[in-house]
């Protein structure tokens, strides 16, 4: 329910500030005085968008802030999907800038416009001239239906379910794509990872292959140099061995007389020692170093391969081919998990549909059961706002498939004349009929519907004297189960409110500016008795405003 609403530099209103009241209030005021203005603004909080053009001042922003009591009616599901905190009061604020860019909140957290759209549909409806476009939508007309028959809750969960399943054919429709893409390459990727598979690649093989390779090819040079050197050292009958053998024993007889040349002796003997071990490690290295010229072909032969393999996938590396070789089996597993996921996804929407086809049917014959009672209803009220021979019937057919409303395909069928047939509304009924027939469906959904406000913006359009005061009569009890607000120019309208708001202009040279104010009894009187009267405020006129307010 909408508590208070707070207006800051928009069109004709400076600062505004208003409460509001439970039950049914009225907005009055002479054409231009800014009623459009006030119902305007609110919308602004309910998610309408808007630019720079509605500034009053174009060097500062407008603000809009609107105080709503939610608890009761099952919004705690909306906070929580949205991450917000609930409360029983909450504000929805929008401010536009002097660039035109528009911020808004709930409860100061940021939002974006569709959530505050989202909040704000189910906060207030607003009953406009131009809504009235929507009884004639096959949407709006089933929706008031299930409201009717009070399955929304039911409706909600299977379009929860409708667009499952539309998700899931979506999602088997890009698998199916891809499926069919990667079997047509599959051969060729199955054909390049048994290739691989059989390269039994290693990763470091390809260095430790050329470096055998290079030892087989050299092997001759090697096995020759190595045994001249051993020659040198201590194979032929002058070896460096003999020499240096020769020298320690030389050395070692004068040593005694001298420390030093007794070290030198150590020196040459340590050395003698050495280049013997290192005769030895030659002679063990050319004995191992053979000559084998079927695995040097063996050995060229691999190495060869595993090149033409890395220049087909255009890499350097062994490591490369192994990755390449990884990325060829996920593709090839991929497609058997592909296969694997449209076979679940296929029993997943076959469950589903069958699922849905049941909820619908479930649905569809719920809905049959208030269609008798709808049309009994609406009737009887439009008999009572003075089309008493007005006929409303509502065709109700199944069709072959499921959708987001189920199976159900509905049209509403209006005849406002007798002897005239039964048409679809857009055929049939004028702006006035129209009227009336939408305010007949929301008082009669009002008691079962759970949305707190509704604001009917001049519902008083083609109708005068004694049907204005039944339209305020319905309008009056529809109060008693929610908050309603209707903009009016009818006194016998106004009449029946329980709370009265007056909207006014004030001109000076310099500018104009539109207010709002909550009038008192007497008030209420003289506000009345003006709209009875063309100019001047008889007593006749005031009597009959008297009249209006006690009745």
């Amino acid at each position: 329910m909408l508590l208070k609403l707070s207006i800051k530099n928009y069109i004709l209103i400076h600062d505004l500030e208003i409460d509001f009241n439970e039950g049914f209030s009225v907005i009055t005021g002479e054409t231009g005085a800014g009623k459009s203005i006030l119902l305007g603004a609110l919308s602004m909080i309910l998610g309408q968008r808007a630019d720079s053009g509605i500034l009053l001042d174009k060097s500062r922003k407008c603000i809009i802030e609107g105080l709503f009591m939610i608890n009761g009616y099952n919004l705690e599901g909306f906070f929580n999907d949205h991450e917000l905190d609930f409360e029983n009061s909450i504000i929805l604020r929008r401010e536009i800038n002097q660039n035109g860019k528009s911020r808004a909140f709930i409860n100061d957290t940021p939002v974006n416009l569709i959530m505050l759209k989202d909040l704000g549909d189910r906060l207030v409806n607003v009953h406009s001239q131009n809504s009235i476009i929507t009884l004639n939508d096959s949407d709006f007309q089933l929706a008031v239906i299930d409201s009717y028959a009070g399955i929304q809750a039911e409706v909600s969960a299977y379009r929860t379910g409708f667009y499952k399943l539309i998700d899931l054919k979506r999602q088997l429709a890009v698998i199916e794509e891809n499926e069919a893409r990667a079997s047509g390459e599959k051969d060729y990727f199955q054909f390049l990872l048994d290739e691989l598979n059989v390269a039994q690649l290693k990763p470091g093989e390809l260095p430790e292959l050329e470096e055998q390779l290079d030892l087989l090819t050299h092997a001759e040079e090697i096995k020759s140099s190595l045994f001249q050197i051993n020659q040198i050292i201590s194979g032929s009958d002058v070896n460096i061995l003999a020499q240096l053998a020769e020298a320690g024993h030389t050395l070692n007889s004068v040593a005694k007389y001298k420390p030093e040349i007794k070290i030198l002796a150590d020196r040459l003997n340590i050395n003698y020692i050495d280049i013997k071990d290192l005769s030895n490690e030659l002679n063990n290295i050319e004995e191992k170093v053979f000559i084998d010229p079927p695995l040097i072909e063996l050995l060229t032969q691999r190495i060869d391969y595993l090149y033409r393999l890395m220049k087909k996938h255009q890499v350097s590396t062994i490591e490369e081919l192994l990755l390449i070789k990884q990325d060829i089996e996920l593709r090839v597993s991929d497609e058997a998990g592909m296969e694997e996921q449209i076979k679940i996804l296929r029993a997943e929407i076959t469950k589903l549909e069958t699922s849905l086809l049941e909820m619908a049917g479930l649905l569809s014959s719920k809905r049959q059961m208030v269609v008798s009672d709808f049309e009994k209803e609406v009737t009887d009220t439009m008999n009572k706002l003075g089309m008493t021979v007005a006929r409303f019937t509502i065709e109700l057919l199944q069709s072959g498939s499921i959708s987001k409303d189920g199976i159900d395909k509905v049209k509403f069928l209006f005849s406002a004349n007798r002897g005239i047939e039964l048409k679809e509304l857009s055929n049939t009924a004028s702006g006035g009929e129209l009227s009336r027939l939408m305010l007949s469906i929301k008082s009669m959904i009002s008691q079962k519907n759970l949305l707190p406000t509704i604001i009917f913006d001049e519902i008083d359009n083609g109708v005068s004297g004694e049907v204005a005061g039944k339209v305020g009569n319905i309008l009056k009890r529809m109060g008693r189960n929610m908050q309603v607000v209707a903009i009016t120019h009818l006194p016998q309208i106004a009449g029946k409110g329980d709370n009265h708001y007056w909207v006014y202009k004030s001109e000076n040279e310099q500018t104009t500016a539109t207010f709002i104010k909550q009038l008192s009894a007497s008030e209420r009187v003289e506000e009345i008795a003006k709209m009875l009267s063309n100019e001047t405020v008889t007593v006749s006129a005031i009597n009959t405003a008297n009249e209006l307010l006690n009745n």
